[in-house]
């Protein structure tokens, strides 16, 4: 009896090895894959980073006057979907979480899941068939009222097809991760503190934002940045919805559109030779780049709320 106790631990324990084995070089492969693409991004945009408009026929004077407006139009479309996105998916996951009765929230939960599932061509489509033109006569309408206001100012496109709209898209594509993450974090709420604050007289609605919303803003963080991320690197939707000129507007409601850099990528590689390859090589480095800057932030907060909540 002790023999075979014996021989099912070192059993055991070979297959722990094992596993802890192979859990460590899984890990490690992110790290190199990572690498591997960091290191083709920066030796294939080296050449880029030096051509000017007679080395490479896409630019105008030089490789940063070229990205610069691209810089723009991604971080710009990215913001104003996380502006839009952010308070629909709290609003939807707290009613998901805190007020819908079960079975509403469990088929809430289910279709918030699938809309993850649809691909990104098909929320181009919808946008440019379906979006662009039922919101043209609500630009028009926030122009004439509202055309004051620097962003609402301008000539109205024809199209609908204008930065706004794509944002819009963007939203809607990043809220059902976003929507996710916050119903989960929102479930796993202090239910002591909860009965708490409701046997103290608190309304539901002051009890969500004494003992829920202070507990799940890391994972409120968390979620809306993983949402930007993706909105700054969604190329397909914006590429079809867009009709991107290229300069540098805060304007939301007229023709004169800024690019984003996936967009760009997506629309002019096809076509693109010699050192052109090199040179949206080197703005695809160049949103790479953001793209760590951003999660980077995203830890860092959620790092420092941890940080004060633990306190």
């Amino acid at each position: 009896m002790t023999s075979v106790t014996n021989a099912s631990r070192k059993v055991l324990s070979r297959g722990d090895r094992v596993f802890s084995r192979t859990a460590v070089v899984s890990g490690s492969m992110i790290l190199v894959i990572l690498a591997a693409v960091a290191v083709f991004l920066i030796v294939q945009s080296l050449p880029a980073l030096v051509a000017d408009s007679e080395s490479a026929s896409i630019l105008t004077t030089n490789f940063w006057g070229y990205v610069g407006p691209l810089i723009f139009g991604t971080v710009w479309a990215a913001i104003l979907a996380l502006a839009i996105a952010l308070p629909l998916s709290i609003g939807i996951a707290l009613f998901i979480s805190h007020y819908a009765p079960r079975k509403l929230a469990q088929s809430l939960g289910y279709l918030i899941d699938l809309l993850s599932a649809v691909p990104s061509v098909v929320y181009g489509l919808w946008g440019i068939l379906v979006l662009a033109p039922a919101l043209r006569p609500i630009y028009v309408w926030i122009n004439e009222y509202l055309g004051w206001i620097p962003l609402f100012g301008g000539v109205v496109t024809g199209t609908g097809r204008t930065i706004l709209t794509a944002a819009i898209v963007l939203a809607v594509m990043i809220l059902p991760v976003m929507t996710a993450i916050s119903r989960e974090v929102f479930l796993q709420a202090p239910k002591l503190h909860e009965e708490a604050a409701l046997a103290l007289g608190a309304t539901r609605w002051e009890m969500i934002r004494m003992s829920v919303i202070p507990f799940a803003r890391p994972g409120i963080v968390s979620g809306a940045m993983l949402g930007l991320g993706r909105a700054l690197g969604e190329t397909m939707a914006v590429a079809m919805v867009l009709s991107a000129t290229g300069n540098v507007t805060f304007e939301l409601l007229t023709s004169d559109n800024p690019s984003t850099i996936a967009a760009n990528i997506a629309l002019t590689f096809p076509e693109a030779y010699g050192e052109n390859v090199n040179v949206l090589i080197a703005t695809g480095l160049i949103l790479f780049i953001v793209t760590f800057i951003v999660n980077a932030v995203a830890r860092w907060i959620v790092s420092r709320q941890n940080a004060k909540a633990g306190a």
